[in-house]
């Protein structure tokens, strides 16, 4: 059991830091600011909570899971917020032109 939950780990740890490196990319290769938010916080959402849950098993105990999932609510409330006053600057901006 225990190899079958370090394969499991493995892959979700695995597809998530690829999904980090789409979102990089995107942020790179996408021609305006909207296009990019998008990008980045899409794949980072997606790809952290593959993450943590790759890591879940892992943990020794049932207050680390606790931790990491507090750790990934955190980060999406905190990541939808900062896009949310990122995307109204840009709207901002371009209707004042």
């Amino acid at each position: 059991m225990s190899a079958l939950l370090d394969t499991v780990t493995v892959v979700l740890v695995s597809v998530g830091a690829l999904l980090f490196l789409a979102g990089a990319l995107g942020l790179l290769r996408f021609p305006d600011t909207l296009s990019r938010l998008h990008a980045i916080s899409k794949a980072d959402n997606l790809g952290l909570g593959l993450i943590v849950l790759g890591l879940l098993p892992q943990s020794a105990s049932i207050a680390g899971g606790l931790k990491l999932v507090c750790i990934w609510l955190l980060a999406q409330l905190s990541a939808a917020t900062a896009s949310q006053l990122l995307a109204r600057a840009v709207h901002r901006d371009r209707t004042e032109r």
